[in-house]
């Protein structure tokens, strides 16, 4: 009887500590990445405990995108189902599990689509085979150590990120139709150039091809020429046709800007002035 008595007051004593005791401290995941010559951030993940896939890391993106191929490997959506017409586009799908490393998130929105934009990107970099984006990232702090290669995610335990399902989506946009509250507008149009750019498959150099300039256009003006070799516009790297268009929209019209080009293995720069658009 003593001895059972001796256990029930140790039990009393030490349940306040079993309580009463923290949470343990997240540790943080340090994982590699590669960075493309795009400045894009890729990095290896699995899905639903399939891959690795290399994937784009977009701190901007604010859902997840996944390739049909990932898709149908990882098992999000039925391999035999009809696909639409537009860019093979198989709608939202839940991801059971992404794995970035040692970090690991459950239940997250994806959409499936072979995206325009990463299928440029696998051309010219190798396979591509999505985007992660803003339904994982948000569950942690980051630091990005573009010396090292390295991202540094620690779990944020107290943050619930919130639905950006395209139900959810619908709804926060819903909420602010309803409330009278309007987003952004465009005050400027976009800039017009008259220049059509290029680049081959197998093709790695740096910059892309003039194809064709405009008569009378203001990349005519600025003195480029059919067969000039792309190398930067503004200042942004322009490696492949979509860093070229990119650029190009970012450049405010009726402003000047240094566009590198080689011609006839000789670098030179002009400065041409993008027309307002309509």
């Amino acid at each position: 009887m003593k001895r059972y008595t001796i256990f029930a007051t140790l039990a009393v004593f030490l349940l306040p500590l079993v309580a009463g005791a923290e949470e343990p401290t997240p540790k943080p995941v340090t994982v590699p990445f590669e960075l493309l010559k795009s400045k894009h951030i890729a990095v290896q993940v699995k899905i639903n405990g399939k891959g690795p896939y290399r994937v784009i890391f977009d701190t901007g993106a604010p859902t997840i995108l996944v390739s049909n191929k990932l898709a149908d490997e990882a098992k999000l959506v039925d391999k035999n189902a009809p696909q639409p017409f537009l860019f093979g586009s198989r709608g939202e799908v839940k991801i059971k599990t992404l794995e970035l490393g040692d970090a690991k998130a459950e239940k997250l929105s994806a959409v499936v689509m072979d995206h325009p934009y990463l299928l440029a990107m696998s051309k010219v970099f190798g396979p591509v085979e999505g985007i992660v984006g803003f339904p994982f990232f948000a569950r942690y702090k980051m630091t990005i150590d573009y010396e090292a290669a390295k991202l540094t995610l620690l779990p944020n335990p107290g943050f619930t990120p919130p639905d950006t399902s395209m139900e959810g989506m619908q709804k926060a946009i819903m909420e602010v139709v309803l409330s009278g509250s309007q987003g952004p507008k465009v005050i400027s149009p976009a800039g017009q150039w008259g220049l059509v750019v290029q680049k081959k498959d197998g093709d790695t150099d740096a910059g892309v091809t003039i194809k064709e300039v405009m008569a009378d256009s203001p990349a005519a003006a600025g003195g480029l020429k059919a067969g000039d070799r792309m190398l930067t516009l503004d200042d942004r790297w322009t490696d492949s046709v979509l860093d070229a268009y990119l650029a190009a929209s970012l450049a405010k019209p009726g402003t000047a800007v240094k566009v590198a080009v080689k011609r006839d293995g000789k670098e030179m720069e002009v400065m041409v002035k993008p027309a307002a658009g309509f």
